[in-house]
């Protein structure tokens, strides 16, 4: 029974993580528009970059926190450690300002990441 509850709890937990990620990276995409349209919107988009940095760790936590002690599949960690090696990559195209790669690859990681949402 204690099991259960454990794994119910980081089963959403791991939900709400994917939730937060998922929204982090839309965010992105909007201040990323005016980052291209504005002069202000630098800062904004650096510190979403930060904050979806952040989003895709707690993806990670929630995965292992998820998997070790509830006794669930390993399979999430997976997914959300590939995650979190997307988003070291956008960050570094992003810093070299190399937009060719860094739009293309942020709208795939918000694909991926709603569809990992609607998988859970």
């Amino acid at each position: 029974m204690a099991t259960q509850v454990t794994a119910q709890r980081g089963f959403s937990f791991l939900r709400i993580a994917i939730a937060v990620q998922t929204l982090t990276i839309f965010l992105q995409a909007i201040s990323a528009g005016l980052l291209l349209t504005s002069s202000y919107g630098e800062t904004p988009h650096a510190v979403g970059a930060r904050v979806m940095y952040a989003a895709s760790m707690l993806y990670v936590l929630a995965a292992v926190l998820a998997w070790k002690p509830g006794g669930g599949s390993p399979r999430p960690v997976w997914h959300a450690s590939g995650f979190l090696v997307l988003a070291s990559v956008q960050v570094v195209l992003g810093i070299a300002h190399v937009p060719s790669v860094h739009l293309p690859l942020g709208v795939l990681m918000f694909g991926l990441s709603v569809l990992a949402l609607a998988r859970r």
